[in-house]
Formats: structure tokens, C-alpha cells, sequence
């Protein structure tokens, strides 16, 4: 994300020029836009024209500047854009105004927000600007017979391959030279400035041998890492263990990880942990809220009125960060996250246990 500039709008609003530069940038807008925010950039619109010259044939595209008064906003992430709808407030022809449209922005496309943001929202955007110079990262894990290759996006882990070569004894036993030669070929198309290989046993070295003898190029971007398992778990151990971070500075998800297992291990032991929106409150009226964990979806449902939580968010938001909390929003696309919403979306690491 590139912040282009800042200032002030109208009736206390404030007003950030964006560049997103990844699909990354475009989740991560998705839970800063809320309906009432201006947005403007640049787009194409279908004019129809009906006059006695001109037959109305359904319109011709004409390229417009518009602001619209956010209704709707959808993260098409296999699209790689951001829909956001609403009424046109502003536009390079006034005979649009106050009809229904669609941005869809793309990365590297400007646009500029106009809104009263919060503060984990200006965070957000700032954390997406300082992740801008993190390195691609992809996580391939591989046991006998199947290997896995995941991206670290700042939105989850996106598995990209999977491959299955049954090996070993039996009728349809394969060469392992086949399964690793699969992933190799499939990493060596990828740009990343870093490949973590991981998984149980010696199968992983093997491949590591493999990989590092046919694909050269791929050698020095390789490091090994030792997990119980292949697949989502293998991923979720690699991060756990702080090894992508190892490349790079700061990575979201890692942090989840961590943060998730402390979570439950608290629980476990009933000791310094709440869950679910009630007990979270209390918590945090008592000034106990050490972290505050909270669910991007959730929050964003309650944000637009959709949720059923009885106690304001924001305000429990607002007493953490007043009393020296911190806010940690966790990504739905992840496995963490998932957790959360377990616990009903929202939990907090305490600084002591209440009776």
C-alpha cells in the first residue's frame, strides 16, 4: 500500500489519497470502507444516449471521475479486485448524479477515501504500507506421497499446488523423483524471494537434495524446516515457529499463530483469558485487557449494524487502547482466525484473572 497523501474533508472527515499495490492492499481496504464513506477514483460507465440522431442502443462506455457514497464492498480476491457500489455523489457529468454504480478497483489504481476513520483502521492502512517491502514467502511441505505449496498472504496462507504421487511398495507405487520433481518444477515458476521446505522424517531432506540438484537456480532461496505433519498443519507449525518470519521483518499471520495458541492454552489452564463479547467487556471495563483479539469479519458485520453483539465494539476498542491495551484484528481467511470465531469473534489475553 502507498499512502499518496493526506488531509482534511468535509464535516470533519479525513482524506487519504491510496495506491494498493497488491491483492493483499485490496482485502485490506475491504475492512476499512464502510457504507457512508466517499470513495472516489476512476472508472468507466455505460452513457446510454437517445436523441434524434442516435438510436439508444444500451450506451457506449465513457471513461468518468466519480465519488460515490459507499453502500456495498466485496473483496473478489480470485478476481483480484475490489467492488465497492453506490450512489454517485460526484462525477465529471452531472447528469450521473445520484445513480447507482460500481468501482472496481485493481492494484495500482488510485483512489481516495474520504471518512472519520478509527484507529485500528489507520493502523491497518499503515501496516499494509510497512509491509509493502516484505518478501514473497512460499511454504512447500511434502511427506511420502503428497507435497504442498502455500503462499503468506498479509490475508491467510492461499494454498496454490498440491500433488499426489503414491510411493514406497505396491502396484501404484511411483519413483519419489516424480513427486519431488513436481515440486520443483511448480516452485521454480513462482516469484519469491524465499521457499521454506518442511514436513515429517527424511522425506523433506530428500526432496531438499532433489530440488537443489535439478533446480539450481532455487538452491539459495530453499530453508528446512522440521514439522510433524504436511499440509495446513505443516503450515501452521512453520508459522508457529516463527520461521517465515526469519525473512521477513514482520509477518500478520505468524503473529496470529502465536498469539491463538496462547489463547487456548490459557483456556485450557483457566488462567488469564476471556471469550465472547460479555465476558470481553467486563474485562475490559476492569482495565484487565492485556491484548484484545478480534475477528476482521466480526467486526466489520458490527460496524454496519448486521451483528448481534448487545455491547458497542467500538467502545470497547476505544477503553482497551485508553488503558494501554493492544488490538490485535485476526484475518477469517486463516486458520487462527477460525478459531476465534469459535469463541464467538472476539477474546482477550488478560493482564490478571478475574473472579
Amino acid at each position: 500500500m502507498r499512502i499518496a497523501s493526506r488531509g482534511r474533508g468535509e464535516a470533519g472527515r479525513e482524506r487519504l489519497t491510496l495506491v494498493p499495490e497488491t491483492v493483499d492492499d485490496l482485502w485490506h481496504l475491504s475492512y476499512v470502507l464502510e457504507p457512508g464513506d466517499l470513495v472516489s477514483g476512476d472508472t468507466t460507465r455505460r452513457i446510454q444516449r437517445n436523441d434524434d440522431q442516435m438510436r439508444d442502443t444500451g450506451g457506449q462506455r465513457e471513461h468518468l471521475s466519480v465519488t460515490l457514497e459507499v453502500e456495498s464492498v466485496e473483496f473478489a480476491r480470485f478476481a483480484n479486485r475490489l467492488r465497492v457500489g453506490g450512489v454517485i455523489t460526484g462525477c465529471s457529468r452531472e447528469d450521473q448524479l445520484g445513480l447507482h454504480h460500481t468501482l472496481n478497483v485493481e492494484p495500482h489504481e488510485e483512489l481516495t477515501i474520504e471518512k472519520r476513520f478509527k484507529p485500528d483502521q489507520i493502523e491497518r492502512i499503515e501496516d499494509a504500507e510497512a509491509a509493502a517491502d516484505n518478501p514473497e514467502v512460499a511454504v512447500a511441505t511434502v511427506e511420502e506421497g503428497e507435497a504442498y505449496i502455500h503462499l503468506v498472504k498479509e490475508y491467510g496462507v492461499e494454498e496454490y499446488a498440491s500433488f499426489t504421487k503414491p510411493t514406497g511398495k505396491g502396484e501404484y507405487s511411483r519413483p519419489r523423483a516424480e513427486l519431488f520433481g513436481e515440486l520443483g518444477d511448480a516452485l521454480s515458476h513462482l516469484e519469491v524471494a524465499a521457499i521454506i521446505l518442511a514436513g515429517p522424517g527424511f522425506t523433506k531432506q530428500d526432496a531438499h537434495d532433489y530440488i537443489a540438484e535439478e533446480y539450481r537456480d532455487l538452491a539459495d532461496l530453499i530453508t528446512v524446516v522440521d514439522t510433524s505433519a504436511a499440509g495446513g498443519r505443516g503450515v501452521h507449525e512453520v508459522l508457529k515457529r516463527g520461521a517465515v518470519e526469519e525473512v521477513q521483518d514482520e509477518t500478520r499471520i505468524a503473529r496470529e499463530a502465536e498469539t491463538i495458541d496462547e489463547l487456548m492454552e490459557r483456556i485450557a489452564d483457566g488462567a488469564k483469558a476471556a471469550y465472547g463479547i460479555e465476558a470481553v467487556a467486563e474485562a475490559t471495563e476492569f482495565g484487565a485487557v492485556e491484548e484484545l483479539l478480534v475477528l476482521d469479519e466480526r467486526l466489520r458485520e458490527e460496524r454496519q449494524g448486521d451483528g448481534e453483539w448487545t455491547v458497542d465494539v467500538n467502545e470497547v476498542i476505544k477503553t482497551v487502547e485508553q488503558k494501554g491495551g493492544e488490538i490485535t484484528v485476526f484475518s477469517k481467511e486463516f486458520q487462527p482466525g477460525q478459531q476465534l470465531k469459535n469463541l464467538g469473534g472476539i477474546a482477550a489475553l488478560l493482564r490478571y484473572r478475574l473472579q
